[in-house]
């Protein structure tokens, strides 16, 4: 698949599944653990039967070193989704999580002793202000019929967790180029052990999730035109987040084996920009000056740290070159 086609992959499957969680959280604020469930099996499922072809495909990775990884993965993806239980608001989600670029940066100076530009530091900063902003006024915004002190904690415990997620994410990353260098990149592969590996760590959860079955079950019903029959409308919500997710994350992990990382990072960042901006306007969320601020500097930040400016320039430069040899 072309490079082209992965990041349409990414941007359409991504913003469709935003709106689609949107709609499930706003019904059932305490949907995560179901959700990620349903997510983790379809694209299990799916791997199963295309990609090992039944089992019968050995990896090419070792498997105890996807374990590993799936460790991490599966407890970021759950944390994520959990923290929506915290009264986290969709646009501070997205925002929080556009942080990656600078908990990569952090745990790669830390573990692989990496040193960067003043331009590098400097976008650690934007973003950190912009983050930081978002954060403060939505925890401002949101409505809880909890006590004032109550209320508080439950915000300082949400955003607690999205930063653990988001530095465990960073990590993960770190662990997984290491891998991708020792054994090449593998992204079918990878998407698989990702999904598969921690189906059995969703025990711990199943009575939330039978629980979570039975409230979806009970919600309203919808006529269905392609399938001609009723269903109720969390689990018409649930498969159409279900499939987007499958879509989006397929493109990424097209992305990671067609593209360089920097290239991969600002199609990311656009992307979740873009599903804000989206969420804001479609659910009319509320967003103040001070969220736009806060958002347009963690863009400026990424942006600083994706060194689009000085790519755009080369382009550029190289452009008048070309031009200036063909008048010659």
């Amino acid at each position: 698949m072309g490079t082209a086609f992965a990041i349409v992959l990414v941007f359409v499957g991504c913003c469709s599944n935003v709106v689609s969680l949107e709609l499930l959280v706003r019904e059932f604020p305490g949907c995560g653990n179901i959700v990620t469930f349903a997510q983790f099996l379809f694209i299990a499922l799916e791997g199963f039967i295309f990609e090992t072809k039944f089992g019968r495909k050995k990896p090419a990775i070792p498997v105890s070193n996807y374990v590993i990884m799936v460790t991490m993965f599966f407890t970021v993806s759950v944390i994520n989704n959990y923290a929506l239980n915290f009264n986290i608001a969709m646009p501070l989600h997205m925002i929080f999580r556009s942080g990656s670029l600078i908990a990569n940066m952090i745990l790669g100076i830390i573990i692989l002793k990496k040193r960067y530009s003043a331009s590098k530091y400097l976008s650690i900063a934007l973003v950190s202000a912009g983050i930081f902003i978002c954060t403060i006024m939505s925890a401002k915004q949101v409505v809880s019929p909890l006590p004032n002190m109550l209320h508080f904690l439950h915000c300082v415990t949400g955003i607690a967790m999205l930063t653990f997620a988001l530095l465990m994410s960073a990590r993960m990353g770190i662990f997984q180029e290491t891998l991708y260098k020792q054994y090449g990149k593998h992204s079918k592969e990878a998407l698989f052990y990702n999904h598969c590996l921690p189906l059995p760590g969703f025990l711990l959860l199943a009575s939330d999730i039978y629980n979570h079955c039975i409230h979806f079950s009970q919600s309203t019903p919808v006529f269905v035109p392609v399938v001609g029959f009723s269903a109720p409308i969390l689990w018409i919500y649930l498969l159409i987040n279900v499939i987007t997710q499958y879509v989006c994350i397929r493109g990424v992990f097209i992305l990671t084996t067609e593209c360089a990382s920097l290239t991969v990072t600002l199609v990311v960042t656009l992307r979740k920009f873009l599903s804000l901006i989206f969420s804001i306007i479609y659910f009319q969320n509320p967003f103040t000056a001070w969220h736009w601020v806060g958002t347009a500097v963690v863009f400026l930040g990424t942006l600083l740290y994706t060194e689009v400016w000085s790519s755009v320039q080369a382009a550029l430069r190289g452009a008048d070159a070309k031009q200036q040899k063909k008048a010659e």
